[in-house]
């Protein structure tokens, strides 16, 4: 007979995302870590423009920080990346093509 499969490790809410898995929806529980590596970073450039400037990026500028080359080629990630985080509650879109970060997430470092 075959042994059953141990369960699953589920990480606890709040618990630093792997690489690759999938954005939460923001809730006030949630800090900056949570999402993976990868939107870490374009909230972190975010959060950056939002404290100097006007908060709001393009694609091509937050590629640039993020160190593509800003090109189709260098950018074709970041639109779905930036868009999924706006649309579970960690960026905003005042414009259509422009973010920035949301009223509620906090991910000044």
């Amino acid at each position: 007979m075959p042994e059953p499969e141990a369960a699953a490790e589920v990480p606890s809410v709040g618990a630093p995302a792997r690489a690759g898995s999938i954005v939460p929806v923001w809730r006030p529980a949630l800090t900056a870590d949570v999402p993976a590596v990868n939107y870490q970073q374009i909230l972190a450039a975010l959060a950056e423009r939002h404290t100097k400037e006007d908060g709001v990026m393009t694609c091509q500028e937050i590629a640039v920080v993020l160190g593509l080359e800003p090109c189709p080629a260098g950018v074709e990630g970041v639109p779905s990346k930036r868009k999924r985080l706006a649309d579970r509650g960690w960026a905003a879109e005042p414009a259509p093509g422009r973010f920035t970060l949301a009223d509620g997430p906090s991910c000044g470092s």
